[in-house]
């Protein structure tokens, strides 16, 4: 077993009557949890299935309602049909004038402006009271419902008028649309009448196309007449400019002006280059005798490429080496090694020689450059100042000059294009045509009555889906034994399937007595005796084999069932965990320690309360023997029913008498069940927990909070009560199998639950129960 899965006892002071009326000690909520360590579970593909399974009526309610709603609304509604007709819009020149130079990216953008432009005109309410009047749509029923015309439509202006309602019962209906990356509009109109919606899209294309010839004609007369006023009085500015600019001239003697003007400014072109050129060489050569000054001359090119420098170094070479053997051969006087030092000597001065005469050159060639380059800088501000000289004199020439070819090209341009808006003028042209003319259409546009059902359909199951996804995630309650798990780090024993029989519920009452025939209903609850071969007996068995083997040596012999709210199934619950134990041969007593709303005599089938029993004992006026009853059925199992209830049920829980009962009580049974109030309703469940050896929560699935749960636990824990698990109850029929399987049930010290499907047993992993009197063989149909 997993150390993480291992459960932690706790000292309690149960198995004696210390501890049963001493005081409750409170631990901090650290110290007091337990150190298992549960991972969550991974959520699956099959969890989201199963939320859907458990609100399919929701979703399928919601589907219908909206398939409905659609059907309804499409059926109802009057069919519609659309004509279309698709025209083309050419390039047009974006000035009106044609003036050369213009940009081709600008007239990119104009053109598509110009498109959209003419597809607001197409929608435009002029044009549409234009078609309104020439086909005399106003007494359509369609477009006037009152049947009377308005003053804008009797008039043909909309200039202070109101705005008539043909015109929005006519626009509705009109739609326009680009192609993309073309330059055509599809043009639709909608209309009930399929014959009416072709003859109202021809006609309103023709009265477009007659506006935007209009347009351009009244463009071209009016720009005829602004160029014919132009010209007359450009043709005076032409003349006076020219008899300028020619006085001028003649007064200040400028007939070359144009040569001696380029010949000064390539000199002075020319001469900068040089200089530039100068400048260069002479940084170069300045940098090199700089370099020669510090005595760097290995690094010089000079050096390196003088062939002189190289043969004197290669001799100083060789008679240093001959000058060093000899040395060591013969010592410092001997007359061959004083020749060679003597020879070594005349290389060295033959190279300081060469050396002077290297920096002599470098220096001589860094002077002249720096001479050149003084010459080129006095040359090039001479130029400079005669240059300045001659533009002063030709600023005025060339205003002149400029101002008279400027007007003499603006008057031949408006010449031109004056001729040419008088040809356009007379032409009949249009640069928007045509493509496909608007037919009669066949089928109605709308209601698809398919494709509206089908995405009711679609709409119907994903709005189902989401509000059913919306609704589990709302719901804050405990629903799987992973919620028990990570909530509060506790093992889920046993998942009992749906039965409300403890909770008074009938519809789970009935379910079951079908399943039994004729079981009578008072005893429904008791389904591990009348109904040993259901799936809820089997889940009962499960969680007697689990407090079976909760720890090692023995199991609990105090066994507390409770809950956190009331309506759990916690008296169904330890009813049957006492029926199952007593069916290993083992005697046991149910104890029905509620005082205030007791339930284990209407489960066993007691009586009407009446007799002594639990309050009893505790008042002081019966013995223990003598409130213990036998169950008339089933064997070994024996029974302490609540009694008369009392006034004060929490003292006398609490009281010396409480604890000397379960004292004698572990002596002659092997288990005891005690059935407690909720212990977020009362305080008697926490005070009679230090009493037991542990403490079985039982979860109602999908009602329990997840607040009240784990509230339950921390007042257990609180005063340092051990406890054993948690049953899940009333599980849902959707819930899925893994549910019941024993990954939930903890494993004992040196045992183990083998799952081997519906029919598995539990077996014993590494050793044997050897201290227990009774047999697991009971148990075989548990698992």
């Amino acid at each position: 077993m997993d150390d993480n899965q291992k459960l932690v006892p706790l000292d309690n002071g149960a198995n004696g009557a210390n501890g049963a009326h001493g005081a409750l000690e409170v631990l901090p909520l650290s110290a007091r949890m337990p150190t298992l360590d549960l991972l969550p579970r991974e959520p699956h593909l099959y969890d989201y299935v199963l939320i859907l399974r458990k609100h399919q009526w929701l979703i399928v309610s919601f589907l219908l309602a909206v398939v409905t709603l659609v059907s309804i609304a499409t059926f109802r509604m009057s069919p519609v049909y659309i004509a279309t007709a698709r025209i083309e819009i050419d390039r047009e020149n974006p000035n009106t004038l044609g003036f050369q130079g213009g940009d081709p990216y600008a007239a990119m953008i104009d053109q598509d402006n110009y498109i959209e432009t003419q597809s607001k005109i197409l929608t435009s309410e002029t044009l549409a009271l234009q078609t309104i009047r020439n086909l005399n749509l106003a007494g359509n029923p369609a477009f006037s419902p009152s049947g009377k015309v308005s003053e804008a439509i009797r008039s043909g202006s909309l200039a202070n008028q109101k705005r008539p309602p043909e015109l929005a019962a006519f626009l509705s209906g009109l739609s326009v649309k680009r192609v993309m990356n073309s330059q055509l509009l599809d043009v639709a109109y909608e209309s009930t009448d399929p014959q009416l919606a072709a003859r109202i899209l021809n006609a309103h294309l023709e009265n477009f196309i007659e506006q935007n010839y209009r347009s351009r004609y009244d463009a071209t007369t009016q720009a005829s007449g602004w160029l014919s006023d132009q010209l007359s009085e450009l043709r005076i500015k032409v003349e006076k400019s020219e008899d300028a600019r020619i006085a001028y001239e003649r007064e200040n003697s400028i007939w070359t002006l144009d040569d001696k003007q380029s010949i000064a400014t390539q000199r002075l072109g020319d001469i900068n280059k040089e200089l530039t050129e100068a400048q260069s060489d002479r940084m170069k050569k300045e940098a090199l005798y700089q370099l020669a000054q510090t005595g760097s001359f290995g690094a010089l090119p000079q050096a390196r490429d003088s062939s002189g420098m190289q043969d004197l170094q290669k001799l100083r070479t060789q008679a240093y080496t001959d000058y060093t053997a000899a040395l060591n051969q013969y010592g410092p006087n001997f007359p061959r090694v004083q020749r060679l030092n003597a020879q070594l000597k005349e290389y060295d001065q033959l190279l300081e020689a060469e050396k002077k005469n290297i920096f002599n050159r470098i220096e001589s060639e860094y002077r002249t450059a720096r001479q050149r380059e003084l010459l080129l800088n006095e040359a090039l501000e001479k130029q400079k100042a005669e240059a300045n000289q001659q533009a002063e004199r030709l600023v005025q020439y060339n205003i002149l000059r400029r101002e008279a070819e400027a007007n003499k090209q603006l008057y031949e341009g408006l010449l031109t294009k004056l001729k040419e808006a008088s040809i356009s003028a007379g032409l009949r042209s249009s640069n928007i045509r045509v493509v496909d003319p608007a037919m009669i259409p066949s089928t109605p546009a709308r209601p698809s009555k398919t494709r509206n059902i089908a995405l009711s359909i679609l709409v119907g199951l994903v709005g189902g889906i989401g509000l059913a996804l919306a609704r589990e995630y709302l719901d804050n309650t405990v629903k799987s034994p992973d919620d028990i798990e990570m909530l509060a780090r506790l093992p889920s024993l046993a998942v009992v399937p749906a039965f409300d029989g403890a909770n008074g519920n009938g519809r789970g009452m009935r379910l079951l007595a079908g399943r039994a025939g004729s079981v009578n209903h008072a005893h429904i609850e008791l389904v591990s005796h009348h109904l040993p071969k259901s799936q809820t007996s089997e889940a009962f068995r499960a969680l007697r084999t689990a407090l079976l083997l909760s720890q090692a040596g023995k199991p609990p012999q105090v066994i507390m069932v409770t809950s956190a709210l009331p309506r759990e199934g916690k008296t169904t619950a330890a009813a049957n965990l006492a029926v199952t134990l007593a069916q290993l041969g083992d005697k046991t007593v149910l104890v029905d320690a509620d005082l205030r709303k007791p339930g284990v005599g209407r489960v066993l089938n007691l009586g009407d309360g009446k007799y002594a029993g639990l309050s009893s004992y505790l008042a002081g006026v019966s013995s223990l023997d003598l409130v213990t009853v036998q169950h008339p059925l089933i064997e070994n199992l024996l029974a302490i029913p609540t009694g008369p209830l009392p006034p004060n049920p929490a003292d006398l829980l609490s009281s010396r008498k409480m604890a000397e009962a379960i004292t004698e009580l572990r002596k002659k049974y092997k288990f005891i069940v005690i059935d407690t109030p909720p212990v977020m309703a009362v305080t008697d469940a926490v005070i009679l927990s230090v009493l037991a050896d542990g403490v079985l929560l039982v979860v109602r699935s999908g009602e329990t909070p997840k607040g009240a749960f784990t509230r339950t636990r921390d007042l257990l824990y609180s005063v340092k009560c051990r406890i054993l698990g948690v049953v899940l109850n009333a599980v849902d029929s959707s819930a899925p199998d893994y549910y019941y399987s024993y990954r939930y049930y903890p494993y004992s010290y040196g045992y183990g639950l083998e799952n081997e499907g519906d029919g598995a047993a539990e077996t014993p992993s590494l050793a044997t129960r050897s201290s227990h009197r009774h047999s697991l063989d009971d148990d075989s149909q548990a698992l």
